[in-house]
């Protein structure tokens, strides 16, 4: 009774010294001593019945202090989420997206950037619970919880992060972003329906949003050569720029997860698409994400085109169905995995064949405008030189971020699955109609 009776200041601070030692010795304890780290740690804190408000405000403030850490380990929301969708469950993914949440109470949106911002849209992260000494008991309510359960969950997951190694980061951290002459003048161009896009990159969305709902193979290879010639155009635009000095910023990064299964061939198709327009990728095997470093506008495409390419990659190895040897035994995975290794290599040679082909056309004075339609303009000299200088920046960012890279081989064992998936790649990508970029 009598600890009960005691001010929430008194008991919050005897709560937060329990949360913090049961923390500590649930992040440091090694794998055959975890369950028991894990066991008692959550009796602790779920014996506390009366000074469960307490806890769950202790449990708030212990987590701004975990994200605060990631955040200035180079990791983002995005990052934190994916970490826990591959290693733990569906209530810790819960769990995760409400202590982003909580914890970017600190940071007003002027301090943040826009990925920043947009991850935390697309997580949905969003403050929902009344206080903070009422937000455990509302989450074990939401996911029918009992106090120990929970317990548990919440020690799990600060595990998870408190074991993160520090990453290259590909951005600021919140209240560390510059507002760059890129970025004034990204604020003063004309927009899209989505939010801080511009216009340009809208219209490519569009485009790849079709692509993948059509039945049509036809129709799906026209609307994503018409992207990519767009692609191809807004960086050659973003260059021109650049040498007129009035957008003089420097390249940038940003991470894409790339999961199981196949990881291997759809790092290759995401290396595919960012070297066809001008960027580089990492790849961070045991995170399941790439880095792709570039010039913002090309980042942007790439992401688009990576994603649309995916889906349509992953509907075409679907439809080719499942293999087997002659013995009965299953042959899926060998066929499935060379084609997707097929796919990444033919869109590869058609992306490149593209970029090179509006390149050509941009030296010579051709512009695509944004509805498609060409114009002539006088050739501009500072063009070739303009790009090269972008190629050479981004390698050298590149040697910054990671200065030990090496190489990793994807092997074949199907010559079924690669020959299907340098057709499905013909289909999906780029032979276009007339007008358009032809392979």
């Amino acid at each position: 009774m009598g600890r009960r009776g005691q001010s929430g200041n008194g008991g919050g601070g005897d709560v937060g010294v329990l949360l913090d030692t049961a923390v500590r010795g649930v992040v440091t304890a090694p794998e055959e001593g975890l369950d028991l780290a894990l066991d008692t740690g959550a009796s602790l804190l779920a014996a506390s019945a009366g000074l469960w408000p307490a806890v769950s405000r202790a449990a708030l403030g212990h987590a701004d202090t975990a994200v605060g850490r990631c955040w200035s380990a180079g990791w983002r929301p995005a990052d934190l989420v994916r970490v826990v969708r591959r290693d733990l469950k569906p209530v810790h993914l819960a769990l995760a997206v409400d202590l982003i949440a909580a914890e970017g109470r600190r940071h007003p949106a002027a301090v943040l950037d826009r990925r920043w911002q947009e991850q935390l849209r697309e997580l949905e992260a969003v403050v929902w619970w009344p206080s903070d000494e009422a937000y455990l008991s509302g989450f074990a309510q939401r996911h029918r919880l009992d106090r120990f359960a929970l317990a548990t969950v919440l020690l799990e997951l600060l595990r998870s992060w408190g074991r993160l190694p520090p990453i290259a980061p590909v951005g600021p951290a919140p209240g560390r972003a510059a507002h760059s002459a890129h970025s004034a003048r990204a604020e003063q161009r004309q927009r899209g329906p989505v939010a801080g896009e511009p216009r340009m990159l809208s219209r490519i969305r569009a485009l790849l949003a079709k692509a993948e709902s059509t039945d049509f193979p036809e129709e799906a290879e026209a609307l994503t050569a018409k992207a990519q010639q767009l692609m191809a155009q807004h960086s050659i635009d973003e260059a021109l720029l650049a040498v007129e000095g009035a957008d003089p910023h420097a390249p940038g990064a940003l991470r894409i997860g790339v999961d199981n299964p196949y990881e291997g061939p759809k790092t290759m198709l995401l290396d595919a698409v960012a070297a066809a327009n001008r960027c580089r990728v990492v790849w961070a095997k045991e995170f399941g994400f790439c880095t792709v470093i570039g010039f913002d506008a090309d980042l942007d495409g790439v992401e688009l085109l990576y994603t649309s390419l995916l889906v349509q990659a992953t509907h075409a190895m679907q439809q080719a169905g499942a293999r087997q040897h002659l013995d009965g035994a299953s042959r899926t995975k060998a066929f499935r995995q060379s084609f997707l290794v097929a796919y990444a290599a033919r869109i590869r040679e058609r992306l490149t064949e593209a970029t090179e082909r509006t390149t050509s056309d941009a030296a010579a004075g051709r512009h695509l405008r944004e509805d498609g339609t060409a114009e002539q303009l006088v050739p501009d000299e500072r063009l070739l030189p303009a790009l090269k200088a972008r190629t050479e920046a981004v390698d050298h960012e590149v040697g910054r971020m990671f200065p030990k890279l090496v190489s990793q081989r994807v092997r074949v064992s199907d010559g079924e699955g690669w020959a299907a998936g340098r057709a499905a790649a013909d289909r999906a990508s780029l032979r276009g109609r007339s007008g358009e970029i032809r392979g």
